[in-house]
């Protein structure tokens, strides 16, 4: 009796689990939604179309420093003097720093005496030649020895000249690496100069607009902080190479403001007017999916969507002009998209 017990007991709990879990699945399966593939969507949709109209293409893009350089001494010595903290405004030449250059004018002072010295042998070994009393080779060799003191004196003053770090342009210190008493080589950093008084304004152009812009041409930037200030710059350079989506860099110089209001990292763009005629074909952007690479769109066919691969050349003004792939009064959905797929019974709304 106890052996059947031990059987019958976790069977009866098992056909229990099963019946639940059956039940519970049925109740799922009822609540979930089945779409009916075969049921109308409704959709906007309009006919494309010839037209014409003006249109403003605007690019976006940042504000970047011309000219930007780390500043190092060009002779090794500790540092006297810093004249400059982050933030000065300084011009081509100024002070920035001061190396110790005691050693130096010790060394320019031997110098100038042994200069005095050979300048007063070869008076007299020119006096003494002219009178065949001594060789002329010892004049020579005072000679040799005088011009070689002068090109250490020389090289003595150009050291001591050198142990001021200057500015190389005019600019602004953006860092300061150095403080006095610090040891200064060449090629270590002692402070970073940016020049804002003239700008790169960077922007991504995609192919499609590339043939917008030309190498010189005279281009308008607005700067997002400053949009009633009209910054006139050049184009500098236009891409040669695009990355994978076909974006070229372009890249834009401009004059800063005479109060240098427009700062690095900053965002701005560029805008160009024109117009489109009644050659071009035009559908709402808002109809297309897919891809820059390969655009797509929905047609409607006999009461059924069609995706029809497209080519575009821009966009506009919420519009596409579009080169190949439609022709005038092919309906194209424009709302409605989200639950469409190829072959749907479409309804257009009124």
């Amino acid at each position: 009796m106890k052996k059947a017990l031990y059987i019958l007991v976790p069977l009866a709990l098992i056909i229990i689990i099963v019946v639940r879990l059956r039940h519970n699945k049925d109740i799922s399966e009822n609540r979930v939604y089945h779409y009916n593939k075969e049921q109308a969507i409704e959709v906007n949709a309009v006919k494309a179309k010839y037209g014409s109209g003006e249109y403003i293409n605007s690019f976006t893009g940042h504000f970047e420093p011309n000219r930007e350089t780390k500043v190092s001494a060009d002779v090794q010595g500790k540092v006297l003097q810093v004249y400059v903290e982050v933030g000065s405004e300084v011009k081509k030449g100024n002070r920035l720093a001061l190396l110790d250059d005691a050693l130096l004018k010790l060394q320019l002072q031997s110098v100038e005496v042994q200069i005095e010295g050979l300048e007063a042998d070869v008076n007299r070994y020119s006096a003494l030649t002219a009178a065949d009393a001594i060789q002329g080779v010892k004049l020579e060799k005072a000679q040799l020895g005088l011009k070689s003191a002068r090109i250490q004196r020389a090289t003595l003053l150009e050291q001591i000249d050198r142990t001021v770090v200057a500015a190389p342009f005019d600019a602004i210190v953006t860092a300061k690496m150095v403080e006095a008493g610090a040891f200064a080589a060449p090629g270590v950093p002692l402070f970073q100069l940016t020049d804002i008084s003239s700008l790169r304004f960077t922007v991504n152009i995609p192919e499609n607009n590339l043939g917008l812009f030309h190498p010189k041409e005279p281009v308008k930037v607005i700067a997002e902080a400053y949009p009633h200030i009209g910054l006139a710059g050049k184009v500098s350079l236009v891409g040669s190479k695009g990355n994978f989506g076909n974006i070229f860099p372009l890249q834009v110089l401009v004059r800063n403001t005479e109060g240098l209001q427009i700062k690095p990292g900053m965002f701005g763009k560029i805008q160009l007017k024109g117009a489109y005629n009644s050659q071009q074909l035009t559908i709402p952007a808002s109809a297309i999916i897919g891809s820059n690479i390969q655009p797509q769109v929905y047609l409607v066919e006999g009461g059924k969507a069609r995706l029809q691969n497209i080519y575009i050349t821009e966009r506009r003004n919420g519009l596409a002009i579009v080169r190949s792939g439609l022709s005038e009064g092919d309906i194209v959905v424009t709302n409605g998209l989200i639950n469409l797929f190829e072959g749907a019974h479409v309804i257009i709304k009124d």
